[in-house]
């Protein structure tokens, strides 16, 4: 029974078919109609006979009657049609149901059901969206946060009356907001959940940014229906959802003070002021909208016309252990990556990117296969790493044309970084044939370009059929970027930031670096600077052995620009800035890192209103994968008091020695502090807490972490406690 036959039956339990047999030897029937107002009548008598078994025939969307409304109308058949043919399209043509694992292009897509791993989101209010373009761990601070599961992005605020409308989920590169997308999606159209939604519309800001000419709303929807549907979008009876994935890819003018404004879905317009009207309510203001945003451009969406800010944080520890079990079918490999990985703070903390997990995975199998190498510590070595796999791999793959020409695969690479960087610098992810063929790449199927680059190039169709390319992953364009003006200096002493200009000094390189991305208003230049400095290192030009003449680096230059970027510190640039900078010196391995946060944290009162609680767990994220000893952690180096402590507990919980002595803490720090101790990733074996106010209720809160199986503390200190002359209860 198909979906509409369902309308006309009702299904129902065994009954007892009722007796319409009529009786009737020995009786007639009199009739007992009456003629009215000068009316005959033709009332024939039935007699003789039995009846059984009567059918009843009604007429469906018949007027008037009690039961008008048991049947559905004509209206309610069709979009019921249409909401099954969207699940459908989606379904088969959307690519719903699969991804491709990791980088891979070709032959290795997945069902998504089968290798999906959930990321953590919380929730924020809505209101001022601070901008964060890095990594931030997962760590969990002891500050309040709402866990939110994606399918129930939509349920309304406890205690809050107004539905929600517009959703702003953001996150960084990689961390898992379009693949929670797809989930969302997937399990719609599985019947799964979220089933009280009639009609969902997912849509890409790169496949919005083809479309030149003005549009409708429906016209941008005729994938999905007819203009002549529009009154199926107009009914409020009917839940629609328009998701909008990529906001940081839009190249739109979304001016949402002056654009006119527009309530009719079938005007055609500029698609800027049809997005800022279906944002803002003018345009279908029943329709609810989900936002996709790294950090850096979620700040284009007025906050007040957002309802629900949300944040993917990636992995949690159990979720990364889940996804490496799911990524490998043999357990004993995955125990043993998992085993390496844990083994690594800064890799583990790092795990908590979904992406990275995914090369890291790549990376980790191909060196055990190889039995040899050196595990990478560091974002550029990891990604250095990859590169060099994707080399080996194809060297295996083509051996060939490896003999005939052995500089083949450098001049794919660099052409593939020549593209990746010019495009970087426009912040532009999405290419034409065009801007391939200006930087010599063909990419005709079985030319060396799509033999070499597959693993780290899409070519895709759009929504509207508009051929187009990027790169698997921003950070990919980013790494390529950067390899890309590397080698560009080092074989042929050319800088292409400074359009071709020559270099006598291997500090302007990564100088001017740093500036073009202090300068950078949205960040798209940050993590190409990491890439760019940690390339300086010979450890990672090691790696590049193919794709360098001769290796080279000095380790006076390297200092020099890790002085310049501690200048750069100095100057006080926006958080996200002075963030992404001691990035760069971790990448260096400039061993002043720590202290040179310390000074940071204490270079103003008013830190605490500056930094977000984002730019508070970048920071940590920077201590945490730093290669500095974090063998003791002193809050006085850093703000004594209750906040800065539950800010960076992540690092006291890293750390082996915590002097917390005479830091003004008191009995509300008690309970994270407690948390930590009983925690099994805590590696604390001694505190001081002298010297603070922490009450009674404080120590007792404390006793209880002290007292859980898995504190492994060896050495309390507890002097100059102010506590009542009785001391806290026990229980």
């Amino acid at each position: 029974m198909d979906s509409k036959e369902r309308f006309f039956f009702k299904e129902a339990g065994p009954t007892k078919r009722p007796d319409l047999s009529i009786p009737t030897q020995g009786t007639s029937f009199q009739s007992t109609n009456t003629a009215q107002d000068g009316s005959n009548v033709i009332s024939p008598t039935i007699s003789g006979s039995q009846i059984r078994d009567i059918n009843y025939y009604i007429s469906v969307g018949s007027k008037g009657g009690d039961d008008e409304d048991t049947f559905p109308n004509s209206e309610d058949i069709h979009v019921e049609d249409r909401h099954q043919k969207l699940k459908d399209y989606l379904k088969i043509n959307s690519k719903i149901t699969t991804i491709q694992e990791g980088l891979a292009q070709h032959g290795n897509s997945k069902l998504l059901n089968d290798i999906y791993t959930a990321v953590y989101i919380t929730e924020g209010e809505s209101g001022e969206v601070n901008n964060e373009h890095e990594v931030r761990p997962f760590e969990k601070t002891a500050l309040q946060e709402t866990p939110i599961l994606s399918n129930d992005i939509f349920r309304s605020i406890v205690g809050k009356d107004k539905p929600i409308r517009t959703v702003l989920t953001k996150g960084i590169a990689g961390i898992g907001k379009s693949v929670s997308l797809q989930k969302f999606v997937l399990d719609w159209v599985e019947g799964k959940a979220n089933q009280d939604i009639k009609f969902i519309f997912p849509l890409l800001f790169r496949d919005l940014n083809l479309m030149r000419e003005n549009k409708s709303l429906m016209d941008i929807l005729h994938p999905f229906l007819q203009t002549k549907e529009a009154g199926i979008l107009n009914n409020n009876e009917h839940k629609v959802l328009f998701i909008f994935d990529g906001l940081d890819e839009c190249r739109l003018p979304l001016d949402f003070q002056n654009n006119k404004i527009l309530s009719d879905i079938t005007e055609s317009t500029s698609l800027h002021v049809l997005l800022t009207n279906l944002i803002k309510g003018n345009l279908l203001p029943s329709a609810r909208i989900w936002i996709t945003s790294q950090s850096a451009a979620a700040n284009r969406i007025p906050p007040e016309f957002v309802d629900r800010v949300t944040e993917v944080r990636g992995f949690n520890d159990p979720q990364k252990e889940e996804f490496f079990r799911k990524r490998f079918s043999d357990q004993k490999l995955a125990n043993r990556i998992i085993k390496h990985i844990k083994s690594i703070r800064s890799l583990y903390i790092m795990c908590h990117i979904p992406l990275f997990c995914w090369i890291l995975a790549t990376v980790l199998e191909r060196m055990n296969k190889m039995e040899s190498g050196e595990i990478p510590k560091t974002l550029t070595q990891m990604y250095t790493h990859f590169l060099n796999i994707q080399r080996m791999l194809r060297k295996r793959k083509y051996p060939g044309e490896n003999e005939r020409d052995p500089l083949w695969y450098k001049a794919s690479i660099m052409s593939l970084g020549k593209l990746a960087y010019q495009q970087l610098e426009k912040d532009h992810r999405t290419f034409f044939e065009e801007d391939l063929t200006e930087c010599g790449i063909d990419v005709r199927e079985g030319s060396i370009f799509s033999r070499v680059c597959s693993e780290m190039f899409n070519t895709e169709f759009g929504l509207y059929e508009s051929k187009t390319y990027q790169f698997v992953h921003l950070s990919i364009q980013e790494f390529l970027a950067a390899v890309y003006v590397f080698i560009s200096f080092k074989t042929s002493n050319e800088n292409p930031m400074l359009e071709g200009q020559h270099c006598s000094k291997g500090k302007d390189i990564y100088l001017s670096a740093v500036d073009k991305a202090v300068q950078s208003e949205n960040g798209h230049l940050d993590l190409f600077l990491r890439f760019l400095l940690g390339l300086s290192l010979k450890s990672n030009q090691d790696i590049l052995q193919g794709l360098l003449i001769e290796k080279t680096g000095s380790s006076q230059t390297n200092e020099k620009t890790a002085m310049y970027i501690k200048m750069k510190i100095k100057e006080k640039p926006s958080p996200e800035c002075c963030i992404n900078l001691f990035h760069c010196l971790n990448e260096l391995n400039d061993h002043s890192l720590q202290e040179e946060i310390q000074s940071y944290i204490r270079s103003g009162s008013s830190l605490f209103a500056r930094l977000s609680s984002a730019q508070w767990s970048a920071l940590v994220f920077v201590l945490l994968t730093s290669t500095d000893d974090l063998e003791v952690f002193d809050l006085k180096k850093y703000i004594r008091s209750d906040e800065c402590l539950l800010r960076l507990l992540p690092v006291v919980k890293a750390s082996r020695t915590a002097l917390l002595n005479g830091c003004k803490l008191t009995w509300r720090c008690c309970e994270a502090l407690a948390s930590a101790l009983s925690s099994k990733f805590s590696s604390l074996r001694q505190l001081d807490l002298g010297n603070n106010d922490l009450q009674d209720s404080g120590v007792k809160t404390l006793c209880a972490g002290l007292g859980n199986p898995l504190n492994k503390l060896d050495t309390l200190k507890m002097s100059l406690f102010r506590l009542s002359q009785s001391g806290p209860e026990r229980e």
